[in-house]
């Protein structure tokens, strides 16, 4: 299971790139892993706002159903549409490919609450 030490992580498994006043949002090797074969993603519109710790998005799995909280509060600037069609990206390509969301970070003070991979690492055990 891969854990990359250039994230940052919540503990309900969304991994955050951060990068110039945004951050890319997805979800975790260890949450693709438990959820199986995602098939269907429903993603939130650009432009909406979002609070820290409300669900932005739902991944509906073969199994269950799973929502993805906002790590942070801010903007969605970008959703990838490409999940509209392969929601499998998820599985295979976690970290890349299977992205979420972009968002803007309006409070920076908020990310301090987020995991180190070493801090996720140990919750997952």
């Amino acid at each position: 299971m891969e854990i990359r030490d250039n994230l940052l992580y919540t503990k309900t498994h969304e991994w955050v790139l951060r990068k110039n006043g945004t951050a890319k949002i997805g979800i975790t090797d260890h949450a693709q892993e438990s959820l199986t074969d995602i098939v269907f993603v429903e993603l939130p519109e650009k432009g909406r706002e979002f609070k820290k710790g409300e669900v932005m998005a739902t991944l509906e799995s073969v199994k269950s159903v799973a929502e993805i909280y906002a790590p942070f509060s801010g903007k969605i600037v970008d959703v990838n549409e490409k999940l509209n069609d392969e929601p499998g990206l998820i599985n295979s390509s976690p970290y890349d490919e299977g992205w979420i969301v972009e968002m803007s970070i309006d409070n920076e003070e908020e990310l301090k609450d987020l995991l180190s991979a070493e801090e996720y690492a140990k919750i997952i055990e």
